[in-house]
Parts: structure tokens; C-alpha cells; sequence
């Protein structure tokens, strides 16, 4: 996709999707934001225009669901291409809410995929996960092995992958490249735009900036008894910034053959809980207060990539360290220590 070109983002206002609406703004695209907020902030789009020094070409309050709504926005904008973020995203939650993630995931990706053939667009990349390959054998992780979702999350991942390779079986025209990336973390260098979860944390980044920043007493690390050095899970966690990038020149790659292909993207590093919270501490200069609890339901021992393939086909590495995941993230809850205004 060499030039302009305009680019819809579903779930722009998210973590992962306004860090890309960043790298897309500044490659020269045109984005359209899709978001219905019900994990983010209208706030964070406004920090994006900041940084990008250019707002997005248009931003719509719409549910996938809402195929009409939907509908109306590719007729108000020629589209080229849609990035697909918008989803719900906690291991957790989705044990205690499957349906509502099958619903999200699952149905509202088929949603999108309706209205874009409707309107005769078949560029798709697609946010999927690591955690479709569940509890491995082996790590790291190639896009050869084999899945085995372990949660309603992961099991919505994989489903929508099978929805998307069936249908670029049968309509040639669409060409979807499905990003596996393992664990997003940071945030903009700027301190403008970061991970801003309502209510409690999810995840373990957003989670451990708040205890040092006091609003949040301790960390709670789900298990300590896993077949891992210290006992902690370990994860490959890779800077949020370098997910942007990855999906920018995952755009400019859609071309390069028909169909869907599958992509790791990660470090090909793993750290443990532990490990991170020792990162964590040498970035913010404070103690992280934490206990070890019982196991979560879902999660795994291990999950660590294997890079290689993006690497040999498009020249995509992950650039930054742990310390500036670390750095980031807590730079960014300094400077906000409330999240975004709204």
C-alpha cells in the first residue's frame, strides 16, 4: 500500500490502537478512528492529534454491532484499509464473562467483515494473540505450532483467525494479515498517551505503576509454583510503540500475497513476573509491594516468541528494552496520575 492511504481503526481510542493511530499519522496515512469507549477514552484521541501534530480524518462513537452506524462511516470516507483492535481483552474476565466475549470478539469481527465486502474493501490486519497457543510445550513460540486456547479470550482470538482464513478462501479478494503479538506494554515516549484501564488493572504493567504511585497497595502475582525459574509465569513483553510499528508496516505488506498469513510479533525474550517487577522498581526508584497467590484460571506457564518469521519477510524487529518499557510506563503515570482528563 505505497502513498496516502486511508486507514480505518476500529478501537483507535485503545491502548494499542491510538499508540497506532500515532505511527499511522505520522507515515503520512489518513485514520478513522471506530470506537464505542466502552474500554477507553475520547481523551486519548486528543493526545494522539497532540503528538501526531494532525487529528484524525474523522472519529465515530460506533459499536461493531451496529452495522448501520458502521456502514455510514465508509460512506463518508473512501477506505483503503481497516486495522481490527476493537475487542474485550482480559484473560480473567473472560473466564467469568464468555459470552459476552464471544459475542464482542467473535461477533463483531464478523460484523466488520460484512460491511467492508459490502463496501468493497478487502484489506484487513488483525489484532490476534499470543495466548491462542495456550500452555505450550515448547517456547518460543513459532506461528507453526499448534493452538490451544486455554480461556474464552484466547478461544475468541483463535475462532475469529478461522472466520477470517475461511472467508479468504472463498472471497479472493480479501487479504488479512493476522497479528499474534505476546505482551504490549509502555507507552509513548512523549508521557502523553499510555495504558489507561478503568477500574482495577488487568494487566500487570498498569497494575504495577499504580502501586508505586500509591493508589493500589500491592501487586498480586498469580501463581508462584509454575515450572519456571522463580516460580512466576514468564511472558515476552514487548514495547507498545513497537506494536505500532509492527501494524504500519504490516500495512504496507497486505500485497504481497492473497489471502491471510499469521505473524509473531514479539521480543523472543521472556521475563518473569518477578523479573518485571525488579525492572519496574529500578525505573520508578520505589519498593513494589506484592504477594503470591493462587493460580488464575487461564493462564499459562510461558509464552515467548519466536520473531523470525516477520523478521525474514518484512525487516520487523522489536527495538526497545525492558528499561524502556519500564520507563515509559511509569512516566506516563506520573504525568497522569488519574488517567486522562475525561
Amino acid at each position: 500500500m505505497p502513498g496516502r492511504t486511508t486507514v480505518l481503526v476500529t478501537g483507535g481510542a485503545g491502548f494499542i490502537g491510538s499508540h497506532t493511530c500515532v505511527e499511522l499519522l505520522g507515515h503520512g496515512h489518513d485514520v478513522v478512528v471506530v470506537d464505542d469507549y466502552s474500554n477507553s477514552s475520547p481523551g486519548a484521541l486528543e493526545r494522539v492529534a497532540k503528538i501526531a501534530g494532525r487529528p484524525p480524518a474523522g472519529v465515530y462513537e460506533v459499536s461493531l454491532h451496529d452495522r448501520d452506524g458502521l456502514s455510514r462511516v465508509f460512506e463518508e470516507h473512501t477506505v483503503d484499509a481497516v486495522v481490527h483492535f476493537a475487542a474485550k481483552k482480559a484473560v480473567g474476565e473472560s473466564v467469568e464473562l464468555p459470552v459476552a466475549y464471544y459475542d464482542t470478539n467473535v461477533g463483531g469481527t464478523v460484523a466488520l467483515l460484512r460491511v467492508m465486502q459490502e463496501h468493497g474493501v478487502g484489506r484487513l490486519v488483525f489484532s490476534s494473540s499470543c495466548s491462542i497457543y495456550g500452555d505450550a510445550a515448547k517456547v518460543p513460540l513459532t506461528e507453526a505450532d499448534p493452538a490451544d486456547p486455554t480461556n474464552p479470550y484466547a478461544t475468541s482470538k483463535w475462532l475469529c483467525e478461522q472466520v477470517l482464513a475461511d472467508t479468504c478462501r472463498y472471497l479472493p479478494g480479501l487479504s488479512v494479515l493476522s497479528l499474534r503479538y505476546f505482551n504490549p506494554v509502555g507507552a509513548h515516549p512523549s508521557g502523553l498517551l499510555g495504558e489507561v484501564p478503568r477500574g482495577t488493572p488487568g494487566n500487570v504493567m498498569p497494575y504495577l505503576a499504580q502501586v508505586a504511585a500509591g493508589r493500589l497497595e500491592r501487586l498480586r502475582v498469580f501463581g508462584g509454583d509454575y515450572p519456571t525459574a522463580d516460580g512466576t509465569g514468564v511472558r515476552d513483553y514487548v514495547h507498545v510503540m513497537d506494536i505500532a510499528e509492527g501494524h504500519r508496516v504490516a500495512l504496507e505488506h497486505l500485497d504481497d500475497e492473497p489471502g491471510m498469513r499469521v505473524f509473531n510479533l514479539g521480543t523472543g525474550s521472556g521475563t518473569s513476573v518477578l523479573e518485571l517487577v525488579a525492572a519496574f522498581q529500578r525505573a520508578c526508584g520505589t519498593p513494589i509491594p506484592y504477594e503470591i497467590t493462587g493460580r488464575r484460571p487461564g493462564d499459562v506457564p510461558a509464552l515467548v516468541a519466536d520473531p523470525g518469521r516477520v523478521a525474514r519477510a518484512w525487516g520487523w524487529s522489536a527495538r526497545r528494552d525492558l528499561a524502556a518499557m519500564c520507563e515509559d510506563a511509569w512516566r506516563f503515570q506520573e504525568l497522569n496520575p488519574c488517567g486522562y482528563p475525561d
